[in-house]
């Protein structure tokens, strides 16, 4: 018996919580499965044998017209055959892709009565490599940080399987998405930041500081997506979905619902790093008072915010960087630049992200102060 209370102690429990949410999930469907849009057809890898590019257009920067790839294909019903598969190109860098003798493509195969009708090229099947990336993403976690880095491997399976489970099928089928975005940003604050103390008075502090701070956030942002007059259309292939015959998404509410779990990360990390400095020094000192405790932690978050308000900044801004160069480029004032929709709400995930962890290093820092110093300690 003491064996099992041992299994599942205060430390262990959000492990095993979080292993059997991982199963469920797993196993849970979507509603989607039935949504195929290519049901007569074959998505499979195949080996580029030979190439001819003799119908493509070359101007020097793009290419247009079609590059036709002998292929053989590497797995399901039609492993071994080899046939042409047609790679179309439209003139866009960003979407269009060239093959060569040895690449491994993505194909579609459509086919009928157990015959191939026709074999078109997607893309380079990246997922091997996909995979050695993870593989080696989750050794040198595990092998530098041991059990606390298989518990970061635990809750970031956990939030992928989240996003993809029941985020996004939620909001495919109508549901608010801030109530949405809400609880599971909750419940995955609570179940990560446990995985890192366990379920104790650190876990209730960090996680109490970290949901006022995304609280704060969800309010701004809410605010000021309205204040801004943003469309959630804004959002990159959000368009798509309307034309697919989605058009009762409220998008805007998703936009908004985007800038506090984009920001959650960031706010937990903080909340987390004053919780444990918090905590060091009531270990050390533990006749500290929860005034003195409090200060203490308002210090840390004011050391801790300057970095992590430009984490954020780099992290929004990294990915926009030919944007910034294309105004440059053309010599766009400042003014129009701030004006433009995009830049206003790449604006608003950088700043209502920042006032998130501007508020959670004091409501962290009350509520650590609050509830890890002993009871005996004198009153502050």
């Amino acid at each position: 018996m003491a064996h099992i209370r041992g299994l599942f102690s205060a430390h262990r429990a959000p492990v095993w919580i979080c292993l059997i949410a991982i199963a469920v999930l797993l196993a849970l469907p979507t509603g989607f499965e039935d949504k195929e849009v290519f049901q007569e057809s074959d998505i499979r890898s195949a080996k580029v044998l030979a190439t001819d590019e003799s119908d493509l257009v070359d101007t020097g920067l793009i290419r247009s017209g079609e590059q036709r790839c002998q292929v053989e294909i590497l797995r399901g019903p039609f492993r071994g055959q080899r046939v042409e598969g047609k790679n179309m190109l439209n003139g866009s860098l960003e979407q269009d892709k060239i093959f060569a003798v040895g690449d491994t493509a993505l194909v579609r195969i459509n086919h009928a009565d157990g015959a191939i009708l026709s074999v078109s090229m997607i893309d380079h099947y990246r997922l091997p490599w996909e995979v050695l990336m993870a593989g080696l993403f989750v050794l040198l976690l595990i092998g530098f940080a041991g059990w606390t880095g298989l518990r970061a491997v635990l809750s970031f399976v956990m939030t992928v399987l989240c996003i993809w489970k029941v985020l996004v099928p939620l909001y495919l089928k109508g549901w608010d998405p801030i109530a949405v975005g809400l609880t599971l940003t909750t419940l995955l604050t609570v179940l990560i930041i446990a995985l890192v103390y366990g379920f104790d008075r650190r876990c209730a502090a960090a996680v109490s500081g970290s949901l006022l701070g995304v609280l704060v956030t969800c309010l701004l942002g809410a605010v000021f997506t309205r204040a801004f007059q943003i469309h959630g259309a804004v959002m990159s292939s959000s368009e798509s979905l309307l034309y697919a015959g989605y058009q009762h998404l409220d998008l805007t509410r998703i936009f908004m619902a985007s800038i506090f779990i984009g920001a959650a990360g960031a706010v937990m990390d903080l909340s987390v790093d004053i919780t444990s400095a918090v905590h060091e020094l009531v270990q050390k000192r533990p006749d500290l008072s929860r005034w003195e405790a409090v200060r203490s932690g308002m210090n840390v978050g004011r050391a801790a915010m300057g970095t992590m308000t430009t984490t954020l900044l780099l992290a929004y801004s990294g990915g926009y960087v030919a944007l910034l160069m294309v105004f440059m480029a053309q010599g766009t004032p400042l003014s129009s630049i701030f004006n433009y929709k995009y830049v206003a709400a790449e604006l608003i995930h950088t700043v209502i992200g920042s006032f998130g962890l501007v508020t959670v290093a004091p409501f962290t820092a009350l509520c650590a102060g609050t509830l890890l110093p002993s009871a005996k300690a004198q009153k502050g």
